[in-house]
């Protein structure tokens, strides 16, 4: 299906009515239209995260609500919605995620008005699981491995043991996770998977990199206690 639909518009209408710009803005980046979110409505979004005023709960719950419809097209795009605030949005946005005891529930998401949405349906319930996934790590860390300075003075190579034998299995996880959405190259069919698949690949150069660091830094702790004990 291609271009907004009347239910979208009416989405739109209602938000608009009770003064939500916010809520319209998140309406208008998950329309059913077979295409990614539109750029100046993820800007919007973004750029609403970093104001004083901004009801990041409300924002939130828009997009679970959207995660709800029964469209896989609504569905898939309040997830790359959700996963685009993550990574450019203001780090509340992460921070009242991980504060929820529960996120996404599409373990069992299935759209079967056509073989396109039935395939879909597939990546759907891997990638909420990976967002789920990646909120559940923030909860255990206080922070996003995607998002941590990296490199000889970054959060992995410093940390302590005592962290670093807590925080290597949570982003092992993650990773994990994030690989299980295994997708193929003839199935980048779509905007909207290509869209989910670039922040995907993102997020793994990052993680990849904190897991370099976490292992230089467990192996320059090793050597230094085998060094100590020999001294």
């Amino acid at each position: 299906m291609s271009g907004q639909t009347l239910t979208d518009r009416i989405a739109a209408a209602q938000y608009q009515l009770t003064g939500s710009d916010m809520a319209r803005a998140v309406c208008k980046a998950t329309t059913h239209e077979v295409m990614a979110p539109k750029k100046k409505h993820l800007e919007y979004l973004v750029s609403a995260t970093n104001t004083t005023n901004v009801n990041i709960p409300q924002m939130a719950d828009t997009l679970f609500e959207r995660a709800t419809n029964a469209s896989w097209v609504v569905v898939f795009k309040a997830l790359v919605t959700t996963h685009h605030m993550c990574v450019h949005g203001n780090e509340r946005f992460i921070q009242y995620l991980a504060s929820r005891t529960s996120l996404f529930n599409l373990s069992n998401f299935i759209d079967k008005t056509g073989s396109h949405g039935y395939d879909m349906s597939t990546f759907i319930r891997r990638y909420g699981r990976y967002l789920n996934e990646k909120a559940f790590a923030y909860r255990q860390m206080a922070f996003d491995f995607t998002r941590v300075k990296k490199g000889a003075e970054g959060v992995m190579r410093t940390m302590t043991t005592e962290k670093l034998l807590k925080g290597m299995p949570v982003l092992q996880t993650q990773i994990d996770t994030l690989l299980e959405f295994d997708v193929h190259p003839k199935e980048l069919n779509n905007g909207i998977i290509n869209a989910a698949f670039l922040l995907l690949f993102k997020d793994l150069v990052k993680l990849f990199a904190s897991y370099n660091d976490g292992i230089i830094n467990m192996l320059g702790q090793l050597e230094w206690r085998l060094q100590s004990r020999q001294g």
